[in-house]
Formats: structure tokens, C-alpha cells, sequence
């Protein structure tokens, strides 16, 4: 769930109006009998952890769960899972919901078509199967083939494609493959014509970067040293000393060279891309979640890649975002946010690199994000804006900047693309709340340009004239108008009565923009639900300035947001405190995390999925040191007194219910091969909360679900997706005392 660079949130799993008047007046009671036996593990407290943060003494009681190899914390893992799961288990609609999520996601899901070589290629899954299969075809209307199935290299679906590039001619894959949800890959390398792997296989893989060198013999990629211990996603240690190194094809990994490195800089990643012209090698650092410095290499001064390439840097400092786009020439074109909150594209001459010579292409503009540009037809650029959070996608001219068209689109978001400068065609894949996908096909040797409907994705069981998504703003904390979109059925009473899903994540410049989901529509459609996805501050939606508003000493801001959508829908009278689950993962677990500590009473129940939770060591783990741009760091003695103000690990209190109301139902989820937020954050996080309300007025559950063979959500299997939302739901269900309606 979690991008390379960021905390990024999917949007995970998405709960009869007479049933309601007699759920509200007996939720107390359903609550108190499923929970009157209800005892947590006794789990140690080692009072002699304790830290000094610039001279504020914190106890840590519960360190030794940082250590996931230790029988100890093993036998903590079961003891939660032992207690979570009867709870889930015995929820009596569970069989019902299960055989509705796999009857509702059994259904025919693609990718856009791409060009490579004189072949065609295509992502698809058949329904159910657990990874998406990689299709060849010679012509757009000719036989589909697999090309590569991922489902065949392992019996429970574990193992997933998680990066591939063709060579130019399309001659060559190389595709990385990761294992039960970790970062961790390895790089294999395919013969197209044949389908047969070549001998070699690239390891200590992770966050890479693959681009081919023109003449299709060799692969600059990025990757880490070998290091003590184990490197299987379920190890803590930071990672460190990435080095970008060259592979030239049929040859051992031992061979391989490294190219570019900054040892200097241990914490850098190094992202490269050969230019479209093959000449130059475009090499971008970046320590945190945002910002990169910009170099390059004239590879054609360069006979054999052989050793490290000289470097010319382009940009010195860490202030800004570039992003290569294409080039004519030295010229290349940039994306970049410098002196352009909402993004730019630039022109840079690397004959002459300095700033006083870059020239701006397309200006800013005023409201809209610029999020991507891609290079087409030859001398064409195809923009994708997002404005209030809906896609916009334009073709312009590439050698003036100027708008040329304006494609038509619903409200919804532009979720794939496929189109090279080199060809004359592109697919763009539209889906929305209540769309399940449409690829579109356009070709630009046909005038007028106009694009046509190449495959449109339907879903049995669904209708969507039945539901209306509609978005609004409303008032944050301190007036800061905020949009929100509310996905239901058509024609729900506004009294109060329907249980609501608020979805946030609200931090890494992410954007959260309209998507189809399969147990979203469960939800409304069997539990007459309301989805509710407020756009808060800090992430992208609105730009640099969006992001700023939500970072680092301001995070309160992305919290009061979420307070004020809940806030919001009980005002407006969709909903009331007690139907209102908080749902969020990654960033957006640490959202729900603080947002329960700080308004308990807000909500009814709370989804923690995979979260950041112990705001004082995260930096400390994996890849957690990158997330410091949008944090802070616990070692800064201003930013460590803002952390401490909301760390979810540090502001747990019992509740009492005078001063303080009794925490809304809650489920903690993690896995045992999430390496990017590692499990240790929920771990600690639900030994002391189940700690805190021992003996106190606490009646709804405080659970954990810790998964195997699982990591942050990436490359995760159908089956578990379809289990772990099932579990959602009953949780939900469950504690909410809701009704599941056929």
C-alpha cells in the first residue's frame, strides 16, 4: 500500500433502515453480551525501557516486541490472534458476506493494452484468481496468449509481479518478483520470442528503478548490499548504501558493476532512466518523500559501461520535485513543482543545465495539479490534472505547451495509461465510484482525434443507477473548506440511521480520487452504507500547498479535517456517532490511530490497518527514516514535542466515562512480511491499549489481526484480499450490531 517514496494509501476494504430503531435501542446490550468474557492476554511490561528525548524521559515498556524473531513476541502474535479471531469467526452473517465478496469480485478485470516491439501486451484476471496474468498478442484484435502467470510460481498465490520493462525492441522483460508482500524483489529477465528466463537473477532488490540502455543489452537497476541476517520483509533493519549498478544481459549478477553511488549518503535512493534517445542517463537522489537533486550521464561518451559514469549535476539542493518526461536533443522536459506548487513543465537544455537558462513550457496552473506528462505521437504531450480531486486529461503540443484537446470524462480518475512518444496511439483506463473500468482507445492518425471505447469492465450483480456518489465541502476546524465525497444508494433516509465508512489517508502528497471497490459496494449495497472519503490536508490534492497544510507541525490539521467530515455527517444527519467507522491504512492508519485517541467519542468502530503508530522510533526501522519529510524526527527537539502531542503509541488514556469516553471498537491489522510499516508499531500499539483499559469501563473490543505470508498490501492474493475485507466487515458488523440485508 505503501509507495516507495510514501505511505501510500490504498483504499482498502469498504457496512436496513427498520432494523435500525431496534439497533439503537439495544446496541448497548449487544455490545456488552458479545464482550462479558471478553479477557485480553496479561502480556510484560518491562518499566525499565526508558528513553530521554531531550531531556523528557518516555518509557517504551513494550521494546522487546521490535523484535519479530523472538519466541516471545511470536507467542504474543498467537495470543492476539487467538482472541481475534473466535470474535470474527462467530459473526453469524460471516459465511453469507464471504460468499458475496467472491461471487461480487469474480469478475473479468484488465489493464490497458501497451505497444512493445511489434507486439501487444495486457494485464488480466479472470475473477478470481490471485494474481493478474501478463497476456501477448500480436495484433490488437488477434489471439490473446499468456505471457507470463505469476499464479504458476507458487501454490497459495503469494508470489507477485511487482515491476517489469522491455527493452526497446521489445526483445527482452525484465520483470521483478516479490514474496508474501515484501519490498524485497528479485529481477528476472525473459526472452520475448521464445518466453524463456535467461539464466541470471538480480538480487537485494528493493525500491529500483530498471531502465534499459537503447541498444538493448543492458539494465541500469538499483540495489542494496548484502547485509546481516535475514532480507525476506520480515526483518527491521534500516535499509541503506543503495548503489545503482549496470547488467548486461545473459551474464551472472557477479558481474554487474556499479555505475552510480554516494556513500557519503547512506539513506539516499537513486532513481534512473535513460533518455528516449538512448544518449543520456538520467539520475535522480532522494533521501526522504519528496524533493530530488538531478544529475545526468552522457552515455554516448561512454564505449562500454564499465565502471562509474561521470556525473553532471543538474539540480544541488533538496527543494523541489523533477520528474524526466522526454527530451529532443539535450533539451529535456521536466515535471517539476519548483517555484509551481501545482507543478509545471520545464524545459532544461543539458548542454547549458543551469537554472537561469531553464525555460517553463507549461506555466502552472492557478488551481489545477499538473500529476503526470507523457510524451506521445511523436510530438504530442498528454497531461492529467486533477481539479477538486476529479481527473482531467488534455492533449498538448509538445514543441509550444499549447492545449490542443480536452478529453471528455465523467467524474472520476484516470487509474492507467499506456502511450510512447515513438507510436501513435494510447489507451486510458477511467474508473469512478461507480464505474468498474472503461479502457479507451485513441488513434491519432485518424482525424478528428477522438477516443473510442476499446474494453469496458462489467460487474455481475451491480447496477449503478442504484447508488449516486456526490461531492461536497465542508468547514474544517479552522474554516478551511475541505471536499468530501459520499458514495450510497439513492434515496437513504437522512435521520441518522445509516452506519458510514469514512476513509482518509491525508498525508505524502498522495491523492485519494474516486475508485471502484468491490467491498465498498458491499457495504451499501447489503448494509445500506454510506462511503464517505474527505480529501484532507496533506496530501496532494490541491498541490504542494495542500501537502504543506498537513505536514510536519501541521499533522494536527490532517486529524481536525477527519473530525470535521465525521463531524459533518452526523450534522447533516446521514449518520451519528455510533454507525461511524474510521477506516484508514498505512498514513492513514496513524490518521484513525490519533483521531480515536483524541475524539473517542466520535466514532462507533475504527480499521487500523498497517499503521504508523510509534511516532518517536519509526525512523528507525526498514525504510522509515524516508517518511521524516512529512514527519519530523523524534531526534529534532521542536518536532519531537509536536510528535509526542499525537504519537498514537503515546496518547492512549483510559477511558472513564465522565472526563474521558470509552474507546469505539477497534481492529488493528498488520502482517508478518510488512516491511514497510513494520508490525512492530501494531504490535506495541494494541499490548498497550489492551493494557490501558484493563479494569476500566471499556466494553467494545480492542483486537488485532496479525496475517502470515502477507506484507503492506502490494502483490497481496485474492483469497487474502477477499478474507481480510470479510473479516472487516464482521468486525464491523459485529460491534455496530448491523444487520446484513440479502
Amino acid at each position: 500500500m505503501l509507495l516507495q517514496c510514501s505511505l501510500a494509501g490504498l483504499a482498502f476494504c469498504n457496512l436496513i433502515n427498520d432494523y435500525y430503531q431496534c439497533a439503537r435501542s439495544t446496541y448497548s446490550t449487544h455490545v456488552t453480551h458479545v464482550n462479558m468474557n471478553f479477557e485480553y492476554p496479561e502480556v510484560r511490561r518491562d518499566e525499565s525501557v526508558v528513553d530521554d528525548y531531550h531531556g523528557t524521559k518516555i518509557a517504551d515498556p513494550y521494546r522487546w516486541l521490535e523484535d519479530p524473531d523472538s519466541e516471545e513476541t511470536k507467542a504474543f502474535i498467537d495470543a492476539e490472534n487467538n482472541i481475534t479471531r473466535p470474535f470474527l469467526d462467530s459473526c453469524p452473517v460471516k459465511a453469507q458476506i464471504h460468499a458475496r465478496f467472491t461471487e461480487l469480485w469474480d469478475y473479468t478485470k484488465y489493464s490497458c493494452p501497451f505497444r512493445r516491439g511489434d507486439k501487444y501486451f495486457f494485464m488480466k484476471n479472470t475473477g478470481l484468481q490471485n494474481q493478474n496474468v501478463l497476456y501477448i498478442q500480436d495484433s490488437l484484435d488477434g489471439e490473446a496468449r499468456v505471457f507470463l502467470d505469476p499464479n504458476t510460481l507458487s501454490e497459495d498465490g503469494t508470489i507477485a509481479l511487482s515491476g517489469s520493462r522491455f527493452t526497446e525492441d521489445g526483445s527482452t522483460f525484465a520483470y521483478a518478483l516479490s514474496v508474501s508482500g515484501s519490498d524485497w524483489n528479485t529481477i528476472h529477465l525473459k526472452d520475448v520470442e521464445t518466453g524463456k528466463d535467461y539464466p541470471e537473477v538480480l538480487e537485494k532488490v528493493k525500491f529500483a528503478s530498471m531502465s534499459w540502455t537503447k541498444d538493448n543489452k543492458g539494465l541500469f537497476y538499483s540495489r542494496y548490499p548484502e547485509q546481516t541476517g535475514k532480507t525476506d520483509g520480515s526483518e527491521t533493519e534500516v535499509n541503506r548504501d543503495q548503489k545503482l549498478c549496470y547488467h548486461r544481459l545473459d551474464t551472472p549478477q557477479s558481474e554487474d558493476v556499479i555505475v552510480v553511488e554516494f556513500p557519503e549518503e547512506p539513506l539516499w535512493r537513486i532513481g534512473a532512466e535513460v533518455s528516449d534517445c538512448g544518449r543520456y542517463l538520467l539520475v535522480s537522489p532522494v533521501k526522504d518523500c519528496r524533493d530530488n537533486l538531478l544529475f545526468f550521464a552522457d552515455l554516448s561518451k561512454t564505449d562500454q559501461v564499465d565502471g562509474k559514469l561521470p556525473l553532471t549535476q543538474i539540480v544541488h539542493k533538496f527543494e523541489a520535485d523533477y520528474e524526466y518526461v522526454t527530451n529532443t536533443g539535450a533539451v529535456c522536459i521536466f515535471r517539476t513543482n519548483k517555484n509551481a506548487p501545482n507543478y509545471r513543465l520545464i524545459t532544461i537544455d543539458l548542454n547549458n543545465p543551469s537554472e537561469e537558462n531553464w525555460e517553463t513550457l507549461i506555466p502552472e496552473h492557478p488551481k489545477d495539479v499538473l500529476d503526470w506528462a507523457s510524451a506521445v505521437d511523436n510530438d504530442k504531450l498528454v497531461i492529467h490534472y486533477v481539479r477538486d480531486v476529479k481527473s482531467v486529461l488534455q492533449l498538448h503540443n509538445m514543441n509550444t505547451g499549447d492545449l490542443m484537446q480536452t478529453f471528455d470524462l465523467d467524474v472520476g480518475s484516470i487509474v492507467g495509461f499506456s502511450g510512447k512518444r515513438k507510436q501513435s496511439e494510447i489507451f486510458y483506463h477511467f474508473m469512478s465510484f461507480l464505474s468498474p473500468g472503461i479502457i479507451y482507445h485513441v488513434d491519432f492518425k485518424k482525424e478528428p482525434i477522438t477516443p473510442t471505447i476499446f474494453r469496458e469492465v462489467k460487474v455481475k450483480g451491480f447496477e449503478a443507477s442504484q447508488y449516486e456518489a456526490k461531492q461536497i465541502f465542508y468547514s474544517s476546524k479552522d474554516g478551511t473548506k475541505v471536499p468530501m465525497f459520499i458514495v450510497s444508494k439513492k434515496d437513504l433516509p437522512r435521520d441518522g440511521s445509516n452506519p458510514t465508512l469514512v476513509y482518509g489517508y491525508g498525508g505524502f502528497n498522495i491523492n485519494v480520487q474516486p475508485s471502484f471497490s468491490v467491498s465498498r459496494l458491499i457495504f451499501m449495497q447489503h448494509f445500506n452504507g454510506i462511503i464517505a472519503i474527505p480529501n484532507i490536508r496533506g496530501g496532494g490534492e490541491y498541490g504542494e500547498r495542500w501537502h504543506n497544510a498537513g505536514r510536519l507541525l501541521n499533522k494536527q490539521n490532517v486529524f481536525d479535517d477527519f473530525h470535521a467530515a465525521a463531524e459533518y455527517l452526523v450534522n447533516e444527519k446521514y449518520t451519528r456517532p455510533g454507525l461511524i467507522t474510521a477506516q484508514g491504512g498505512s498514513n492513514g492508519g496513524l490518521l484513525v490511530a490519533a483521531c480515536i485517541n483524541q475524539r473517542p467519542a466520535l466514532y462507533g468502530a475504527a480499521i487500523v490497518q498497517v499503521g504508523v503508530l510509534d511516532m518517536l522510533r519509526f525512523q528507525k526501522f526498514t525504510i522509515g527514516h524516508a517518511w521524516v519529510s512529512d514527519y519530523g524526527s523524534s531526534d529534532n527537539k521542536t518536532q519531537f514535542q509536536y510528535l509526542l502531542k499525537y504519537s498514537p503509541l503515546h496518547n492512549i488514556q483510559p477511558p472513564d466515562n465522565v472526563s474521558r469516553a470509552e474507546y469505539p471498537a477497534t481492529l488493528v491489522l498488520t502482517a508478518d512480511h510488512d516491511d514497510r510499516v513494520v508490525p512492530l508499531h501494531s504490535l506495541k500499539f494494541i499490548a498497550a491499549i489492551q493494557h490501558a483499559v484493563r479494569g476500566s469501563v471499556q466494553r467494545r473490543p480492542l483486537l488485532a489481526r496479525i496475517d502470515t505470508k502477507a506484507g503492506h498490501g502490494g502483490g497481496k492474493p485474492t483469497a487474502k484480499i477477499i478474507d481480510e475485507h470479510t473479516d472487516i466487515l464482521c468486525f464491523m458488523a459485529q460491534t455496530l450490531g448491523l444487520k446484513f440485508e440479502k
